[in-house]
């Protein structure tokens, strides 16, 4: 049997001088966090505590894709409807990035489509590249807080969530449930 050769272990010992150097550069570093100036967005005037002051009738509601085709499925007036659900006057918008999503879907969402294109609804256009809804819908209420919007996705529900003072419905149960609107009945 052979004797173990003892290795010998380098940078074991602390250096004090290294120590000392790393110390001040995090308190350096933690006063400069504490000293930043954090940018805090700028909220509306219409904003008045949680409550969006914007928000009056007649309502304007932005319709998203999945909207329209939850409504064609439940077979249910996209006008009538809306005004059943708010209590008053409605004015639908839809964005072009909306009806391209649609146009895209082929003609099994073609009801949904001439829904879409009514010459009644106001049509938002677009100033942005693609034609992807969410990102335009997101970009287009933290703009302007006067529009509720109208989706079923989940993930717009939550980035809309976010922002304060945007109103979400929704297509539930055979008709059109709103959330986070002050005075609105509970379903």
């Amino acid at each position: 049997m052979g004797v173990a050769r003892k290795t010998r272990k380098f940078a074991t010992a602390h250096d004090r001088r290294k120590d000392e150097v790393t110390k001040k550069k995090e308190e350096i570093e933690h006063k400069k966090k504490e000293l930043a100036v954090r940018e805090v967005p700028q909220m509306p005037s219409s904003m008045f505590f949680e409550h969006n002051t914007a928000l009056v009738p007649p309502y304007q509601v932005l319709v998203d894709t999945n909207f329209l085709a939850r409504t064609v499925g439940g077979k249910l007036p996209l006008l009538e409807t809306a005004m059943d659900c708010l209590y008053a006057s409605v004015n639908i918008c839809i964005s072009s990035c909306v009806i391209s999503e649609v146009e895209k879907l082929g003609s099994r969402y073609r009801v949904a489509l001439m829904i879409a294109r009514d010459e009644r609804w106001t049509r938002l256009t677009c100033d942005h590249t693609g034609t992807y809804a969410d990102d335009c819908i997101v970009d287009r209420i933290q703009k302007h807080r006067i529009y509720i919007v109208a989706t079923n996705d989940r993930d717009l529900k939550r980035r809309i969530r976010k922002v304060p003072g945007v109103p979400i419905m929704s297509v539930a149960k055979g008709k059109y449930v709103i959330e986070r609107l002050p005075g609105a009945p509970t379903t």
